[in-house]
């Protein structure tokens, strides 16, 4: 019987007790109120006094007062928002203004604005009341902290009566992405083992960047950059003359990320892959300020590949992947490197960026280094960590194979540590990355600020005014405010 029951009980629960938090929602308020009301004209009628009588029909018109108060409160409401930024880098602010509108000649009492987000201490809550055609605006400033891909919003408006027996909840907007970016630091006295080049002028061709290859001079043109003027061949000539400059395809670096859920361990900011994205991050700025063609590889869930390229939009793409790089990846990185070793010739430098000790990948960099390529390690120590230890030694193995390797460890300043080391510990000449600096007018070993290379990036100011669907982006089942 018990089943029987339950089996002719569900679809009436289905029907009516859907209809009934369709329209009511699952307020114990509104419940007990409704409850109150019906029992008082009950008692009323059945014993024909007139107190539950008065009683029931004060309640029942308590409730379609609160009814007629919530719908109203939701009528001619508005909201704005704008954002001055839709990238930043890890430990940048952004700042969202908000606006409210009321267009009606009914005042609106205790609205509450929250904006959705999952973006780690962003809080946009508001509680406000707005006078007849009037608007209250707030600012919000949050620093990002962690690197990834975040949304933010819908904007959702809540409005209730003074005894919270009815609710109102309006929708306005749609989810619009926030990309953090790793933190790239610089290195000011880093530097790769420079590529083998023999008979590199064949290869040259004219560009206009910026490069260490000055070919030549000509007469200056308006809207030429300062620093490219030959000040000695200006005042020997008495005209402006400015630099001409080569670039050099053939030289290219790889910057090799190891995502494998086996090398790396830690949660949150204390994760070794925070560290591993932030010395990428670093080293890819140190290269693109210098103008170098610099590509990205790594393997997480999937293969991602930047192919080499020089310039500020081309660096705002590896930092967008390294953005969302996890450690999830299953397969390791001597596998990395032997299948894509076919991309590297002598005139490249791989830099691999790893915390992994299986002799596997060390044998896998020897491959390459017989091969003429350079290579470059920055070795993760897990030890520091409470991981697995044997960093020390490999590092020991790779700088006897003339692999340049920089040891990092947990609270290591990446900069101090990132120092460039020729095999047996001592520092690195990079006179191929910074030799020329005086001529094309930066300055060498990625001293360059953080501006040259992220200053360029797009900064987007979007402003939204919500109302009654008028977001032209998104679909109109989107536009209209949810009742």
């Amino acid at each position: 019987m018990r089943g029987v029951g339950g089996a002719v009980a569900s679809p009436f629960r289905l029907v009516f007790g859907g209809a009934w938090r369709a329209t009511f929602g699952t307020r114990r308020s509104l419940s007990i109120v409704v409850t109150l009301t019906i029992v008082a004209f009950a008692v009323g009628f059945a014993s024909n006094y007139w107190l539950p009588q008065r009683l029931g029909y004060t309640l029942l018109f308590g409730l379609i007062l609160a009814g007629f108060w919530t719908w109203s409160s939701g009528q001619g409401v508005r909201v704005r928002m704008s954002r001055s930024r839709d990238r930043v880098q890890a430990g940048e602010s952004i700042v969202e203004r908000f606006e409210v509108i009321n267009d009606s000649a009914i005042p609106k009492l205790w609205l509450e604005v929250e904006e959705a987000s999952d973006l780690p201490g962003h809080t946009a809550q508001f509680v406000t009341s707005l006078g007849r055609t009037s608007h209250r605006n707030w600012r919000v400033q949050t620093t990002c902290h962690r690197r990834g891909l975040y949304n933010l919003g819908p904007i959702t408006v809540r409005s209730s009566d003074p005894f919270d027996i009815f609710s109102r909840e309006m929708r306005f907007g749609h989810r619009r992405g926030l990309v953090v970016y790793p933190r790239a630091l610089e290195l000011p006295r880093y530097s790769a083992p420079p590529a083998n080049l023999p008979g590199e002028g064949r290869f040259r061709r004219r560009t206009h960047y910026v490069t260490p290859n000055a070919s030549g001079i000509r007469d200056y043109e308006p809207g030429d950059s300062v620093n490219r003027i030959h000040w000695k061949s200006s005042l020997r000539t008495g005209s402006l003359k400015v630099k001409t400059f080569e670039l050099d395809p053939a030289s290219h670096l790889w910057v090799i990320l190891d995502l494998s859920s086996q090398d790396h361990i830690g949660t949150g900011d204390d994760a070794t892959i925070e560290t591993a994205v932030t010395v990428a991050a670093s080293v890819v700025r140190l290269f693109i300020n210098q103008n170098r063609s610099v590509g990205l590889m790594m393997f997480g869930e999937r293969l991602d590949v930047i192919e080499p390229d020089r310039g500020s939009q081309h660096f705002g793409r590896m930092l967008e992947s390294l953005a969302v790089a996890q450690a999830v990846g299953t397969v390791p990185v001597a596998s990395i490197l032997y299948q894509q070793s076919r991309r590297w010739g002598r005139h490249t430098t791989v830099i691999v960026v790893t915390g992994s000790t299986d002799p596997r990948w060390q044998g896998a960099i020897r491959t390459l280094t017989q091969r003429g390529v350079k290579a470059a390690v920055a070795m993760i120590d897990l030890e520091s960590w409470g991981g697995r230890s044997g960093a020390a030694a490999t590092a020991v193995e790779l700088r006897a194979l003339g692999v340049q390797v920089n040891l990092i460890r947990k609270g290591d300043h990446i900069p101090a540590v990132m120092v460039g080391q020729i095999p047996g510990g001592g520092r690195a000449s990079g006179v191929a990355l910074s030799a020329d600096s005086s001529t094309n007018g930066t300055i060498g070993g990625g001293a360059a600020p953080a501006a040259q290379a992220s200053m360029e990036m797009e900064e987007v100011l979007a402003e939204v005014d919500w109302s009654n669907g008028d977001d032209a982006v998104e679909s109109a089942s989107e536009e209209t405010p949810v009742q």
